[in-house]
């Protein structure tokens, strides 16, 4: 007994510090238990030990933030497919096999054990689903995403500010928050709009580059061509393309959100290298004067890592009409233990439950798939799926994994004879050693670093469709030096082969389908979850939504091959050929049909949202607060109503920042619960029996809406 109080006290007292742990005592008390350490995670924790908390940051992954994988742009297509850092996570994009399987990028488990990718899987093949990776290390999808650091439409916040009545998610309370965490390193600091001093360094690939590839300098003119608007006549000179570059993307001026036309990217790198929430969070651990973000103050900041969070420990309410409260989490330690993991072993049996206890409060930030996930597990979701499943329900929440939203992405590839000069000599870690590794080692400065300061995109192109909404555009097109068309398995080494290859990676913003959902597949918190996105027609349909979200992805595809048709007028000899969509896609109709079939999305959000008090599916207050539970919050993609912008880890990062201060006032003036959402009314209708992993990947039927075809209506001229 003395001893354990002794090791306790010790431990208590080790909080003045902070590090990684490979083990809490059970007595140790944080105040805040953050489940997660990505983009919401690393951020809320970091804020709120800054604001002098102790805070224990939980994570299922292991630290790999040293690695080249980690470290470098260039590999950032590597590092989503790295075993030690990956997820694999098989999604469904349609409720039915008929219409699921005539993707290219479907996945099956073949009668002998393989996986196979494609359309004509070996007979009594189990359908997986599409690829949807993730990333199971500390600091989550910021470990391995193309580091696309793009500010949110300032609608989208205002639109929150709406919902709730809470005027600090304004746009202009939430741009001062970006202000407070940027480091801008493109534009000169008179430019309104930007911070300076924060810990999230943002930058944009160096201009050298197009002066030294002529190919991506005639992509560059393809492009502008295809604007229209004078952009090539800009072109002609160096200083002409100085001043295209050089339109900010993430400006504060007015009207920013009607923008229009080339922009470079802005990137989170900071002198050539990866920079994001996990390494805020490894300096404020470090505690060391004179680093970039660091000081000479002390943070009590742990890290758990290698630990499966299991559910939250609730306390049920103590009569009808109270909240629950939840006071801890159960866990589990060990290496690779979410079966999406493919490190993982899938009988291994699951370690002995530990359990830890909060101060304050518990915050999930596990992600728009584990958040639900977790909630459900821990009794707090849907009623009959919670029953369906023998779980206890302690909270009736029914928007706890519905209104799952993702873009439509797509790309148009073409490949020429010859590599681009800037990537020929580029392994991407295939072979070692790998030329441009050793430049990016050795540079001194991005120019001379080369190719790996970037994740591969060049530039991008904003662009209003016909149907576009509100007069902000909704298509975000990047021109990539890669051979990109989405997620499967090895797409990495796909991508990065030969250096011959252009891609516009088209991204369908401000999509209109809200249709997608998470269901538990069992009870076993190790088992990934059902994710249906019901894409297109099988999801929001009504005023004909999934036909202009189709025509804006045909118009973009249009826009794309004009724009490759234009590079090649530039060129005199090596010229581009298309391979996707291919010549034998011609029509608008096909043009619609093959972007049904192969979209893909990587931005999944919303499956925990913020809304009104009056709305049944509101899981959130605007304070982050799980309704009809005390003390839990979520913090990370999944509490946006709408997807916002068009790349998310800025907006999840921005909210995050917001929930730190946000948790910081309540805990020195706490506020009264939020109130239940009122009772759900009855469904309009139901997705029946539906093809889904629980049924073992059977086909049951077409779903709700019939087979995949549809009237293609006339293109706006």
């Amino acid at each position: 007994m003395l001893a354990t109080a002794l090791y306790a006290a010790l431990w208590l007292c080790s909080q003045a510090g902070a590090r990684f742990i490979t083990e809490v005592d059970p007595n140790t008390v944080y105040d805040y238990i953050v489940i997660g350490s990505g983009a919401g995670g690393s951020t809320v924790g970091a804020g709120l030990a800054e604001a002098g908390h102790s805070v224990l940051i939980i994570d299922a992954g292991i630290d790999l933030t040293t690695t080249y994988e980690y470290r470098a742009p260039g590999y950032s297509l590597r590092a989503s497919e790295y075993p030690p850092m990956t997820w694999e996570f098989f999604v469904n994009h349609y409720p039915n096999l008929e219409m699921q399987r005539r993707d290219t990028k479907m996945t099956y488990l073949t009668p002998s054990g393989n996986r196979y990718v494609g359309l004509n899987p070996p007979p009594f093949s189990k359908p997986l689903g599409v690829l949807y990776p993730r990333a199971g290390t500390f600091g989550g999808c910021t470990s391995h995403n193309a580091l696309v650091t793009v500010y949110p439409e300032e609608s989208d916040w205002d639109n929150i500010a709406k919902l709730t009545g809470d005027n600090s998610w304004n746009a202009e309370y939430m741009r001062g928050i970006f202000k407070r965490i940027e480091r801008c390193r493109y534009v000169p600091n008179s430019i309104i709009g930007h911070g300076f001093h924060g810990w999230l360094t943002t930058s944009v690939a160096s201009i050298v580059f197009f002066l030294e590839d002529p190919k991506l300098l005639a992509m560059l003119h393809g492009a502008a061509s295809a604007i229209g608007q004078g952009f090539s006549k800009i072109l002609e000179n160096v200083e002409g393309l100085v001043q295209v570059l050089h339109r900010d993307l993430n400006s504060g001026f007015p009207n920013r959100d009607r923008r229009q036309g080339l922009f470079q990217i802005p990137i989170a790198t900071m002198e050539g290298r990866r920079s994001g929430p996990a390494d805020r969070v490894k300096t404020l651990m470090q505690g060391t004067p004179g680093g970039l973000f660091s000081s000479a103050k002390t943070y009590r900041l742990d890290v758990l890592l290698s630990s499966l969070v299991t559910r939250i420990i609730l306390q049920p309410p103590m009569k009808p009409g109270f909240a629950a409260r939840a006071v801890g989490v159960e866990y589990a330690t060990g290496p690779n233990l979410y079966r999406a993991d493919p490190l993982s072993k899938p009988n291994a049996r699951l370690p002995p439950p530990r359990w830890l206890k909060a101060g304050r409060e518990i915050i999930l930030s596990a992600g728009a798939f584990n958040t639900p996930q977790l909630l459900k597990l821990s009794g707090i979701g849907p009623r009959q799926e919670l029953s369906r499943m023998g779980i206890p329900v302690i909270v009736d929440l029914p928007g706890v994994g519905v209104n799952l939203q993702d873009r439509y992405e797509v790309t148009v590839t073409s490949a020429s004879p010859q590599p681009f000069f800037l990537t020929k000599p580029c392994t991407f870690g295939r072979t070692q050693p790998d030329p441009c590794l050793n430049q990016w080692l050795l540079g001194n400065n991005d120019a001379e670093k080369g190719a790996y300061t970037s994740p591969g995109f060049a530039f991008a192109v904003l662009k209003k469709s016909t149907v576009a909404e509100d007069d902000i555009p909704d298509l975000f097109i990047a021109g990539a030096l890669a051979n990109f068309t989405g997620y499967f398995l090895n797409y990495d080494n796909v991508a990065t082969t030969g250096a011959r290859h252009w891609s516009w990676v088209i991204l369908k913003a401000r999509t209109r389908n809200r249709a997608g959902t998470i269901e538990l597949r069992s009870r076993d918190p190790r088992d990934p979850p059902l994710i249906n996105f019901n894409y297109f027609r099988t999801g929001t349909n009504f005023d004909g939504q999934a036909e202009k979200d189709v025509l804006a992805l045909v118009e973009a595809i249009d826009w794309a091959r004009a724009a490759t048709a234009n590079v090649n007028n530039f060129l005199h000899f090596d010229k581009f050929h298309e391979e996707r969509p291919g010549p034998s896609i011609k029509t608008a109709a096909q043009e619609a049909q093959w972007a049904m079939d192969e979209a893909w999305g990587h931005h999944a959000s919303c499956t925990a949202a913020i809304g009104a008090d009056k709305d049944p599916y509101a899981v959130l207050d605007s304070r982050f607060r799980v309704r009809g539970v005390e003390g839990l919050r979520v913090v990370d993609a999944s509490v946006f109503p709408l997807i916002p912008g068009y790349y998310i880890a800025l907006s999840i990062i921005m909210a995050s920042q917001k929930a730190a201060e946000v948790i910081d006032q309540d805990a020195t003036n706490p506020r009264p619960a939020p109130p239940m959402p009122p009772p759900m009314p009855p469904p309009a209708f139901s997705f029946g029996n539906s093809y889904s992993y629980r049924q073992g990947g059977g086909y049951n039927g077409y779903g709700p809406f019939g087979p995949n075809h549809f009237t293609y209506g006339q293109r706006k001229s």
